[in-house]
């Protein structure tokens, strides 16, 4: 692990650094960089919504070409569907000798962007959502994160990819070094099987199968979904043994005798898929196809899933809970 001690902040003195993108990741970046003492330059395009918010934030807005030209340290933090054109848009603006960052190692890894030899090209990753790296930033922690370097061209990539870490915070969490290829793919990975993918709809089957057996889906909401925040919090803190140790007894027995009768090894058979589905670059090239097609297919499915029953209790539920603040 990279901490503190192991990143030079001052080597970003005198320079610019250019965020490409003001969403969840975008905006944590910029702020944190800005209250680190950095230079920071935001680049949107000039119908984006979020010109506005930036703006009113201190800091200053350019189009994507110019904040590309003016950095010279560019991260991109678009949506990845969106990178391909980005850096299009933006390539004639990277000098030789500048630096190249990444969010997320997709589109270099499916080759998505291919940046010329003469730059160097690097990875900062903060593993949490960007309203999390933000708040942790402001109260004084960081949230962990991976850096890589996939190409070194002034022979200070790494050195500069670690101050970067630090000046948005996630050097006092702790920095793994890696690849592109291994954090996109455990990356991946981790969003389709486990994080997202695999526990949504592990709360939905839990919440259908209560509700189809005639129990109130208000019960159903609160077992299957909104207590999940507290045993994810516990692990958060404490891992799976310390998880156990806090809950009781009759839980602890029901974890280790019937989890793996809803994990199964067909389920993790088509783990094993997915991560296939991955390293070949399948999904990659269905994820691409899907957005040069209009995102028909997707759209569908959020409108879907949106209208979903579990949604409906949800959202009757959370507007009696004044406690729980959006995070965005």
């Amino acid at each position: 692990m990279i901490y503190d001690d192991d990143a030079d902040l001052k080597l970003l003195d005198g320079k610019t650094v250019a965020i490409i993108g003001y969403g969840s990741q975008g905006h944590a970046h910029a702020l944190n960089l800005k209250d680190s003492g950095v230079s920071v330059v935001v680049g949107l395009r000039e119908d984006s919504s979020s010109v506005a918010h930036a703006r009113e934030q201190g800091l200053e807005v350019l189009s994507v070409v110019e904040a590309a030209s003016r950095g010279d340290l560019v991260m991109i933090l678009a949506p990845d569907e969106l990178h391909h054109q980005v850096w299009e848009d933006m390539r004639d603006g990277i000098a030789p000798g500048n630096m190249l960052l990444f969010g997320h190692g997709f589109s270099v890894h499916y080759k998505e962007v291919e940046p010329p030899t003469e730059v160097d090209v690097a990875l900062v990753a903060p593993k949490g959502p960007g309203h999390l790296v933000r708040r942790q930033f402001t109260e004084g922690s960081g949230v962990p994160g991976l850096i890589a370097v996939h190409q070194d061209a002034t022979g200070n990539a790494r050195a500069l990819a670690l101050a970067y870490a630090k000046g948005i915070g996630c050097t006092r969490g702790g920095v793994i070094e890696t690849s592109f290829k291994d954090e996109t793919e455990t990356d991946l990975f981790g969003e389709q099987a486990v994080l997202c993918g695999g526990a949504s709809e592990l709360v939905q089957a839990g919440f259908q199968t209560l509700v189809e057996a005639g129990y109130d889906p208000e019960m159903a909401y609160f077992e299957c979904l909104h207590e999940l925040k507290l045993i994810a919090d516990l692990m958060y803190e404490k891992g799976l043994a310390g998880m156990r140790f806090s809950i009781s007894n009759t839980a602890e027995y029901g974890d280790y005798t019937r989890g793996k009768r809803v994990i199964t090894e067909d389920t993790r058979a088509n783990m094993r898929q997915i991560l296939k589905e991955i390293q070949s670059g399948d999904f990659a090239r269905e994820w691409i196809a899907e957005n040069r097609a209009g995102q028909e297919n997707f759209k569908r499915m959020r409108a879907e899933q949106a209208a979903g029953q579990i949604e409906d209790v949800g959202r009757e539920l959370r507007s009696h809970m004044d406690w729980i603040k959006p995070s965005f």
